[in-house]
């Protein structure tokens, strides 16, 4: 594989959030090269949940069964003895529960995908320096032992915790480390827990158990007594008993496959648009694993830059429309830091008296129809709104639901699959010479308002058929 001279989009980072950007761009006719320093795909596995929107995500790329092969669905997160959250009966949508699955089997799909629809993916190649120019980007590779320069029109950095682009562009990454020497395993149970993700802290220690769905159990463990360096092996018996102490019991653990520690940050990157460079995933924003949302918040950036891209590379998009992502994306990532440092910090408590206080709260708020039903939301994605423009129609920046459709496609994800926007009318709109990018779709429900829902899902106008015009609903989506 050569490192091309020219291209569209250069992404730096091969993990979930470049490859499905990688593959978002490809679909849409744009030149992408993904560049990975790794030369072969990673075996470590910290990310393993795929909440409900990552899944309607994938599903409207058509890689949601992909996805869903050989993992375990649940549907119901207990969380410090009484609380559960019931993802089954408060989500309004296909994927109403968390999927279980390693992050590489997560990759390995993406990067099939990525392939098959023609992005350069160039394994064993790094970023040195890159600058930016008038027209674009200058970016100094290292391939092969040689350097290669690659001009590109827009750069991403996808390059996780330790990012090369977020350290070249000199960006603050304030914040502070949160937990040390958390524990990680994949382990056999003899005793496993029934369908549920169960999670509790009892002041000297938390833990959490998931399932894969094919007999193996992902734990991961947290133990006050012990903080050490990441570099230090975990000890099995240590693992045990910790789970054991949090949670009542360690299932009957045994034959551990894969051990490892790390310590968990929360940062946030001030700006994820710097000129013609943008930073998604971990190389934007890191937080506490509680909830499983790391992994999904940069799959998520990615969906909303893809097709925001695609618009600037062929020229249609309008003005302001890259400044969006920041606009919609910051605000997302903010509160995944807030809600998850909760978590873990509740998680955290010393005191006998604060843990019976929080499971008693916890319990007590989550049987309530509104706060669950929020916390189902921001723990799926499913809830999170971009920013609704004064006077936008109150649809403008939500998520659009999976309606039913009449014709080719019978619902309206299966209909986002080619990558364009989706027109949902009843009554014939004149497009005005954008057939090209917006495909119209008819709506099962004849009283359905019309809708423009962008490639990502969200809906950036909704209105009459009287009102529409295409650039300028499209630019109404920006607040």
């Amino acid at each position: 594989m050569m490192i091309p001279e020219q291209t569209d989009v250069l992404i730096v980072g091969g993990g979930p959030t470049g490859l499905l950007l990688a593959g978002d761009l490809a679909r849409a006719g744009v030149a992408v090269t993904l560049i990975e320093r790794r030369a072969h795909g990673s075996d470590l596995t910290r990310a393993f949940g795929v909440h409900a929107r990552t899944l309607e995500q994938f599903d409207a790329r058509g890689i949601a069964e992909q996805v869903l092969e050989g993992g375990a669905t649940v549907d119901t997160l207990r969380l410090f003895e009484h609380a559960e959250v019931k993802l089954g009966e408060l989500l309004d949508s296909r994927f109403a529960y968390l999927l279980i699955t390693p992050q590489t089997h997560v990759e390995d799909v993406l990067r099939k995908r990525a392939i098959e629809l023609g992005a350069n993916l160039i394994p064993g190649a790094e970023l040195v320096t890159f600058a930016e120019t008038a027209s674009g980007v200058e970016a100094d590779v290292r391939h092969e032992d040689s350097i290669a320069q690659v001009n590109a029109r827009y750069l991403v950095g996808a390059d996780g915790y330790h990012s090369k682009v977020r350290e070249t562009l000199q960006l603050p990454f304030p914040g502070k480390s949160v937990l040390k020497s958390i524990m990680l395993a994949d382990v056999r149970l003899a005793a496993p827990p029934q369908d549920v993700l169960a999670a509790n802290g009892v002041g000297d220690a938390f833990a959490f158990v998931a399932p894969f769905g094919d007999g193996w159990y992902r734990i991961f463990a947290w133990n006050r007594r012990n903080q050490v360096a990441d570099t230090e092996p975990v000890d099995f018996e240590e693992l045990r008993e910790v789970t054991h102490r949090a949670l009542g019991t360690d299932f009957g653990m045994h034959d551990p496959r894969w051990l490892s520690r790390f310590h968990s940050d929360e940062r946030q990157v001030t700006t994820y648009r710097v000129g013609r460079v943008f930073l998604a995933g971990d190389a934007a924003h890191v937080h506490s694993p509680a909830g499983g949302q790391g992994m999904n918040t940069g799959l998520q950036d990615a969906a909303n830059l893809g097709w925001k891209l695609a618009a600037a590379v062929q020229g249609w998009a309008p003005e302001g429309l890259l400044d969006t992502y920041h606009a919609e994306r910051h605000p997302v990532g903010k509160e995944v830091v807030r809600t998850s440092g909760a978590i873990i910090r509740a998680a955290m408590l010393e005191s006998k008296v604060g843990q019976l206080v929080r499971n008693t709260v916890a319990g007590g708020a989550l049987s309530l129809s509104p706060i669950a039903h929020k916390a189902a939301g921001s723990i799926s994605g499913i809830g999170f709104t971009y920013p609704r423009p004064h006077g936008a129609d109150r649809l403008v920046g939500t998520r659009a639901a999976d309606i039913g459709l009449t014709g080719t496609a019978d619902r309206l994800y299966a209909a986002l699959r080619d990558g364009k926007l989706a027109l949902v009318t009843n009554t014939p709109i004149a497009l005005d010479g954008h057939a090209d990018r917006v495909q119209v779709v008819t709506p099962a429900d004849p009283d359905q308002q019309p809708m423009l829902v962008r490639p990502d899902g969200y809906i950036a106008w909704a209105g009459t058929a009287q009102s529409f015009d295409f650039p300028a609903a499209l630019a109404g989506s920006i607040a």
